[in-house]
């Protein structure tokens, strides 16, 4: 199993969730959902974020991460062993980014008031240390709304644009990208 050392970000302790942190980010992922997404929680989408314990803890291959400020979370990002679902993404997203050898970033969120203080991207580059650490991945890739503001800009400073959604009106509108994954 995978253990990164925790670190600092100014004021924040960016690190690996425990269980001890899932109320947390729960709350996190949930308000981000409703407020920032507008169309709230979806057990299709979302069923890594009601049941951390299998998406994240019992499974050695995938991760949950937070910023913490004073002991409450502020900010996650998960890695998950599975690529990109058809529907509702391109059939060929699905083939070039298979489950089990592609890790996928995911939830990479930060609440409002705490934005701009590197979090996401000391959140990301834990993610991808991890995925490094982790045999059996050759792959690290993800997919943003790119409504949301800031996303889209944040993503293209750290990955490779492989196809934008918004151009294919019958799959997601989603902006697909792809990591290196780093050498450790």
């Amino acid at each position: 199993m995978v253990q990164l050392e925790e670190r600092q970000a100014g004021r924040y302790v960016v690190r690996e969730a425990t269980r001890a942190d899932a109320a947390g980010a729960r709350s996190v992922m949930l308000d981000t959902f409703y407020l920032e997404f507008g169309h709230g929680y979806n057990a299709r989408w979302h069923g890594d974020v009601i049941d951390m314990d299998t998406a994240y803890f019992d499974n050695s291959r995938q991760a949950l991460f937070v910023a913490a400020l004073d002991d409450e979370v502020v900010a996650t990002t998960a890695v998950r062993s599975d690529g990109p679902q058809s529907p509702p993404h391109a059939p060929w997203l699905a083939e070039r980014y298979p489950s089990g050898t592609t890790a996928q970033i995911f939830r990479v969120y930060v609440r409002r008031e705490h934005r701009r203080h590197g979090l996401a991207r000391e959140l990301v580059d834990m993610a991808c240390r991890f995925v490094a650490l982790t045999p059996g991945y050759e792959t690290i890739y993800l997919h943003t709304n790119a409504s949301v503001d800031g996303a889209e800009p944040f993503w293209r400073s750290i990955a490779k644009e492989i196809h934008d959604g918004r151009t294919d009106p019958a799959h997601s509108p989603a902006v697909h990208f792809e990591i290196p994954i780093p050498v450790v």
